[in-house]
């Protein structure tokens, strides 16, 4: 099985040997189903809807779609690259060992789903939500655009944000024990006081002192020798 380590957190990859065949198929239907040992690719529509579906060791590859819609479907050992899924909505199933390289999830949304080993890598997720988001294993972003994005009552505990261009990135209340946010500018965060027991470096404490100040609004009194202050 692969696996992505940056510093302390680890994440599985979907493995697909030489020897395992995949089918290629044009859509990922039909409702209530599973579908397993496939590959969808090079393929454009306007709605892509899924209920109740099972996706099971698969690849997803330049996938373009208007709108997205996902209710209680369940991915394992899947791979998405290169995909345009913006204004994506997935209600509630579980994402495990999977991937996304290079995707557009701008605005995307996910609610109610659980996250176990998945791995975000050089996406574009700019006003994104995420509402009652569990990792239940580590989730890892990685050079990912998550500008205006916010977390709301999610469960982040040992995931990790590395290289992100995190500007007004809104954490709300939720878990984010041991979630590691070294490598990021943190100095544009929203919602810093929800961020408790967090891995950060030493040299980050500045960028969040600038975040909290910028929350509460706060008003610098004029120093005793600024001519204004007389």
């Amino acid at each position: 099985m692969g696996r992505i380590t940056i510093r302390e957190t680890s994440a599985d990859l979907p493995l697909f040997p030489e020897e395992m065949e995949l089918t290629q198929v044009s859509s990922l239907g039909p409702n209530d189903g599973l579908v397993s040992y496939f590959e969808l690719r090079d393929s454009s529509m306007r709605t892509l809807e899924l209920i109740n579906v099972r996706l099971l060791d698969g690849k997803i590859n330049s996938v373009r779609t208007e709108a997205t819609r996902m209710r209680r479907v369940n991915v394992q050992s899947v791979a998405f690259a290169d995909c345009d899924l913006s204004s994506l909505q997935w209600d509630g199933g579980k994402i495990s060992r999977t991937r996304f390289d290079s995707c557009r999830l701008l605005g995307a949304r996910f609610d109610n789903v659980t996250f176990e080993d998945v791995v975000f890598t050089d996406c574009k997720m700019d006003y994104a939500m995420l509402n009652q988001v569990r990792a239940a294993k580590p989730t890892m972003f990685i050079r990912c655009g998550l500008r205006e994005t916010a977390f709301n009552g999610c469960d982040l505990s040992r995931s990790l944000f590395d290289e992100c261009d995190l500007t007004l990135t809104a954490f709300g209340p939720g878990r984010y024990k041991n979630c590691d946010l070294r490598g990021n500018d943190l100095s544009a965060l929203n919602g810093v006081q929800h961020l408790q027991r967090i891995i950060i470096d030493r040299v980050q404490l500045l960028q969040l002192s600038e975040a909290l100040a910028a929350d509460l609004n706060l008003t610098f009194g004029d120093g005793p020798n600024d001519p204004r202050s007389s």
